[in-house]
């Protein structure tokens, strides 16, 4: 390349002398003057291309970027030669006083076209080559729009012929577009077009390329293509492609998140950067749904370390591996930055204090983020002593690790099965809660719990229920045909959590907004339909009745609570959160954990009663024995036996 670069720095001054002269050249009166002139623009431009790394560029893979590189180095170029050009001319002037003064902009100019014309026949030589040598048939591909998602997949599939997909149109909504070409790909109407265009250019599979528009506009979509029987694949959304850059292997069949898919949420991404860069941040329940998208969206921030806790060993060195795998790709790349973080894996539960006073010594946290927790209602109502262990135990121990050793920041992930709850599960979650907000009052951290509804997705969530059901010949259950829920995506409820944390100001409740509530029937015939089969006629719907502790619907409030916008239009804040926690909490609680510990079934609902308000338990048979008890300000296994001599009787 550089050999080549001589050559055509050598030529370019004659060139360009010729051009400004209109091709008068007079040879004795010009020559020697350019060849001295000649000389001083090669050595410029060799010199600054050199000086700036320009021959230890690979030029296979060029683009903008590298276009624009050209260009600047060219304009540097062309000032320093012009001035090196004015300054000779002024000091020894019969040198060059021959030659126009416009000569170095124009030789810098023919130089700058030349030598990117140069490196970029290299892809064209490569493209013809790719394609002269592809000999398997291809799919004619229609895809659906035209932004910069769609180019970029459009791109790969030109530059990959021997994958088998031919980008033959665009559809796009957009009117500015209509009819022109992009990459050589006519955009051939909008989204009413679809049906006449699979027949009149012979479609084989249309790819919905739109990872930022709503669900809304997917189904629609997706219901036009499957009146035509033609197989429909999408790219990801947003969250999914989050820093990576839109490919062919990015390509996968719809899923219903695409279908409930909301638009996409502005997130300050700068000042989640700068809350977490260079931090030792603690993920609790790391290999979890939740807990994983935290580590994968955490690692992106440049934290200095992360420790990833859990008491499953397979789903914490799965997490560990994915981003090992990061790390390794990132130092091929060459983009190793400072703030790579360190990964540290920690098997332990948080119910043991002693484990946890080891994981705090070793690794001296800055922020904790508390994804762990038992989180399945109807097993969590069999199983209520786990509840609160892992619950309420787990998160009180992290809080007093966190106190001890000046954990600047915590972020609790709770549920809206804590408001209003009529289950096991949701009650431990708004005792974990009031814990939080008690801990950010009497220490004035910014202590917060982040509240939000059902994760699409999520491991045992509804959706990997219902694939299995249809996968197995149906039926798919639900429990109701009136039952609702709100839904996100595991992507979009840890963009909000992270930017929750910076929001924080200590003591307070933070909910996610999850738009509309979604009809689970609903959801389930949506997963029937994608998967390629009719509602009740290949699949049956059947409903079994509500669950111990299931509601109908998830309420978003609870009554004392104040509320108010952040600054973020996602997000609302509890602004009063810290101020309506019980003031026995320490101490009911502590008994709460001893009746845990006994399994007391019964003490564990009366005590959930007068610690949760609103809170009911279905099915305590003794209510003479409760409404004896309830009067008492603070229930504790002192007072337990007295209270139930005195129902019997006994002591007065």
């Amino acid at each position: 390349m550089l050999i080549f670069d001589i050559i055509i720095f050598s030529i370019t001054p004659l060139l360009a002398l010729l051009i400004r002269l209109d091709g008068y050249l007079e040879v004795q009166a010009d020559i020697s003057q350019l060849g001295i002139a000649t000389l001083l623009f090669l050595l410029v431009k060799l010199i600054v291309f050199w000086s700036f790394g320009f021959y230890r560029r690979y030029w296979r893979y060029a683009s903008v970027e590298e276009l624009t590189y050209i260009a600047m180095l060219m304009v540097g170029a062309i000032v320093i030669q012009s001035m090196t050009f004015n300054l000779l001319n002024h000091i020894l002037p019969f040198v060059t006083d021959n030659l126009p003064r416009s000569l170095p902009f124009i030789d810098g100019l023919l130089s700058c076209i030349f030598i990117g014309m140069l490196r970029f026949s290299f892809r064209v030589v490569e493209r013809f080559i790719q394609r002269q040598g592809v000999f398997n048939p291809r799919e004619r591909v229609l895809i659906i729009g035209a932004g910069s998602a769609g180019v970029s997949l459009v791109q790969d599939m030109q530059s990959k012929p021997k994958l088998g997909f031919h980008a033959v149109a665009f559809i796009d909504d957009d009117p500015r577009k209509l009819n022109v070409q992009i990459r050589g790909i006519p955009v051939v109407g909008d989204r009413h077009q679809i049906p006449d265009t699979l027949k009149s250019l012979q479609i084989h599979k249309v790819i919905i390329a739109m990872p930022t528009v709503a669900g809304h506009v997917i189904r629609e979509i997706v219901d036009i293509c499957k009146a035509t029987g033609i197989q429909t694949s999408t790219l990801p959304g947003i969250y999914e492609i989050l820093n990576d850059r839109v490919r062919v292997d990015s390509i996968r069949d719809v899923r219903i998140e695409d279908l409930l898919r909301r638009e996409p949420i502005q997130t300050d991404v700068e000042q989640v950067h700068k809350f977490i860069k260079g931090k030792t941040v603690l993920i609790t329940g790391a290999g979890g749904s939740i807990g994983s998208e935290l580590c994968r969206q955490i690692f992106k921030c440049h934290p200095a370390e992360m420790i990833l806790m859990g008491h499953g060993e397979n789903s914490i060195f799965n997490i560990q591996q994915e981003l090992e795998k990061l790390i390794q790709i990132l130092k091929n790349d060459g983009k190793v930055q400072r703030y790579t973080p360190r990964i540290y894996t920690f098997i332990g539960d948080i119910r043991y204090s002693v484990r946890l006073k080891q994981a705090f010594e070793q690794f001296q946290p800055n922020v904790i983020f508390h994804a762990a927790a038992h989180k399945h209602v109807p097993l969590m109502e069999l199983n209520s002593s786990e509840a609160i262990t892992n619950n309420v135990l787990g998160t009180k121990n992290l809080l007093d690790m966190a106190l001890q050793y000046n954990v600047q920041n915590f972020v609790m992930i709770s549920t809206d099965k804590a408001v209003n709850p009529t289950s096991v599960m949701g009650a431990s979650k708004r005792v974990a809660e009031m814990l939080v907000l008690q801990a950010a009052k009497e220490s004035g951290k910014p202590y917060v719990v982040v509240r939000f509804g059902n994760v699409l997705g999520s491991r045992g969530s509804v959706v990997p229920t219902f694939k299995k059901q249809i996968a197995s010949g149906g039926p798919v259950t639900v429990t109701h045909p009136d039952i609702c829920r709100y839904f996100m995506t595991i992507p979009e409820a840890v963009q909000l959590v992270l930017q929750a944390a910076v929001l924080s100001r200590g003591g307070e409740v933070l909910m996610l907004n999850m738009g509309e509530p979604v009809k689970i029937v609903d959801l389930a015939k949506e997963l029937i339909r994608l998967s390629g089969y009719e509602v009740n006629k290949d699949i049956d719907i059947l409903f079994t009745g509500l669950r111990p502790g299931e509601k109908l619907f998830e309420e978003l409030f609870i009554e004392g609570e104040e509320y108010e916008p952040t600054q973020h239009e996602k997000l609302i804040v509890v602004k009063n959160g810290s101020r309506i926690v019980s003031e026995n909490l320490t101490v009911t609680v502590e008994e709460l954990c001893t009746a845990a510990s006994k399994s007391d079934l019964k003490y564990i609902m009366l005590l959930l009663e007068q610690l949760v308000s609103g809170y009911k338990p279905n099915y305590l048979e003794d209510n003479k024995r409760i409404n004896s008890l309830k009067n008492s300000a603070v229930i504790t296994y002192s007072n337990k036996n007295k209270l139930a001599k005195m129902e019997s009787g006994g002591a007065k």
